[in-house]
């Protein structure tokens, strides 16, 4: 119920965007920019294709909208493409709402010839999103639950130990909450299989001025947004990039409240409205 698919009519972004870019959106003239990558795009039909979860302020707020709603703006294509070529066996590891960013990935590699192995883990069967899109596309899906109820029971990792102890695997993608990224970099590492991040959660600007998306690569520092988002995996400071986010924890929620009450108080209004 909090994860929505948004279609955009935005002909210019859609005829120009590549796997792996991303979007600044805002909901209204009051919104924050948050960036969000693009999911898919069609671009004879003219639209882009974002997949948000409610999680803070502005993500509510573009709940909100309806059918045929504007947004205040949407600035892209933003971010530097992912280099696609053709690996040989890749595999694909997708997190929760990781897996919307990796989907337009998935197809790019299966059009450059690759073998492309999907790994989608959630926390339960009802937050696996995008599972037949993802099948059409790639040679196997590998699901996997924190709870057992779809797939099998476990992590991503453990589901990457079992396709890397089936076959050889040339290259990672790897899509989805920090921690996860970090635990499976780790995973791909071990193996020697290259890989390759996406940190565009950090981001605030999204166009390489506010410096907010700071990120350590291989002990140089680099920004997210105009130097990524997508990384050499093996390279990122994952616990720098984790402290990062967390400085922003508490002004989310403070903004999460703020919303909630303006809420309540527009409910108030219009309920004394209709008694009276």
């Amino acid at each position: 119920d909090s994860i929505y698919r948004f279609v955009i009519e935005s002909p210019e972004i859609a005829s120009h965007r590549k796997p792996g870019q991303f979007v600044i959106v805002r909901a209204d003239a009051e919104g924050e920019r948050i960036p969000l990558t693009i999911a898919d795009a069609d671009a004879e039909k003219g639209t882009i294709t974002l997949v948000v979860q409610t999680i803070g302020a502005s993500t509510m707020k573009m709940a909100e909208l309806n059918a045929g709603d504007c947004f205040r703006d949407v600035v892209g294509p933003l971010g530097h493409p992912t280099g696609l070529k053709n690996f040989g066996t890749v595999i694909c590891i997708a997190g929760g709402i990781g897996i919307a960013p990796l989907y337009p990935i998935i197809k790019g590699l299966k059009e450059f010839g690759n073998r492309v192995i999907v790994i989608m883990g959630a926390r339960t069967k009802d937050l696996l999103i995008m599972r037949e899109d993802v099948e059409k596309v790639c040679d196997e899906v590998v699901y996997c639950t924190d709870d057992g109820s779809f797939g099998r029971k476990g992590l991503v990792t453990e589901a990457a130990e079992f396709v890397i102890a089936r076959e050889k695997v040339d290259q990672a993608v790897i899509i989805g909450p920090t921690i996860m990224m970090k635990f499976s970099v780790m995973t791909t590492k071990k193996h020697n299989i290259p890989s390759i991040v996406s940190l565009n959660s950090i981001m605030i600007d999204g166009t390489g001025m506010c410096g907010g998306c700071r990120v350590s690569i291989d002990g140089k520092t680099k920004f997210a947004c105009v130097d990524g988002p997508e990384f050499d995996g093996d390279l990122v400071d994952f616990d720098g990039l984790i402290r990062r986010l967390g400085m922003y924890r508490e002004a989310e929620g403070v903004a999460v409240q703020k919303h909630k009450c303006r809420l309540d108080s527009a409910a108030e209004l219009l309920e004394k409205k209709e008694v009276d």
